[in-house]
């Protein structure tokens, strides 16, 4: 009887999927923006660990916890996915409930993440679905950015080797979690080997090379009509503290590499005049405006 039970179970999830995907490919996706759109996707909290690795202490900090944040960038000619979380939505068992995750890396370390929403429910509060995505981009390769990173293998991956190299090495490396991006392997994929690409060839979505952090770690630069510039800042930097301070973390890949990527950038923000978003600032990306509402 249970084994009858399992099997009527596992056929209705076949058919509600393929349902869903009849449904999906039937609709039509919101009509493009008249100007560029940045909508902010709640992905949760990670617990802070030792203020140490970020050269920090703990008294010159206001929080440890960092916010993780992910972004969709609506242009006239497309849309962008950029950073996808840090717990895959097949792991959300109770949506609409704030639960706490537990992850443990290839290494056996663990990390703590409290979230409440799935990623695609919140694509959906504003119209779309993962099949709309015309890019994904991941600031870099470490799990609190990808989780939900196959949710968008039908979209062109914008990737530098560097990153994609680490990303499918025989051995996974310590910081990532290879299952949450595994059919990126057969994405469609450019290989971007410039320091900046220009997405939709008008200079008003641009990834910028930032390496220090990863070897390929990038920033996202989004000119916006009524909002002015903005610099998504991937890991650049994970606290605000970090940039006061000039303190930089003691497990990137090449710390003076980050020191230096910190100074271009600020140099190029500065002639830009543009604004620095930290994506991990928790007390920052709190009071920022979620979709559905949106930035342009």
């Amino acid at each position: 009887m249970k084994r009858i039970f399992a099997l009527a179970a596992t056929v209705a999830v076949v058919l509600l999927g393929s349902l869903t995907s009849r449904v999906d490919a039937q609709r039509k996706p919101p009509a493009p923006p008249t100007s560029v759109r940045v909508y902010v996707f709640d992905c949760g909290k990670l617990e802070g660990g030792d203020p140490a690795r970020f050269s920090l202490k703990r008294e010159e900090m206001a929080t440890t916890d960092m916010s993780v944040a992910c972004y969709l960038v609506s242009h006239p000619k497309g849309t962008l996915m950029w950073d996808v979380g840090a717990v895959p939505d097949t792991d959300v068992t109770s949506p609409g409930k704030t639960t706490r995750y537990h992850i443990v890396l290839p290494n056996g370390n663990e990390r703590f993440v409290t979230t409440t929403q799935k990623l695609k429910a919140q694509l959906g509060s504003v119209g779309y679905v993962p099949s709309d995505i015309n890019y994904l981009a991941l600031s870099h390769y470490h799990y609190d950015h990808t989780a939900n990173a196959n949710l968008f293998a039908g979209a062109t991956w914008l990737v530098r080797q560097a990153e994609r190299d680490v990303m499918f090495p025989q051995k996974p490396n310590d910081l990532t979690r290879p299952d949450t991006y595994s059919a990126l392997r057969t994405s469609k994929t450019t290989i971007i080997k410039t320091d900046d690409y220009d997405v939709f060839g008008d200079g008003s979505v641009v990834l910028k090379l930032t390496p220090g952090h990863t070897p390929g770690h990038n920033v996202l630069f989004v000119k916006l009509a009524k909002t002015g510039p903005v610099v998504i800042s991937g890991d650049l930097y994970h606290y605000p503290e970090e940039r006061s301070l000039h303190r930089v973390p003691t497990f990137d890949v090449d710390p003076k590499q980050t020191a230096a990527s910190r100074t271009a950038l600020d140099a190029f923000m500065k002639a830009a005049n543009a604004q620095l978003w930290i994506q991990h600032d928790f007390a920052a990306t709190a009071k920022m405006r979620k979709a559905p509402a949106y930035y342009d």
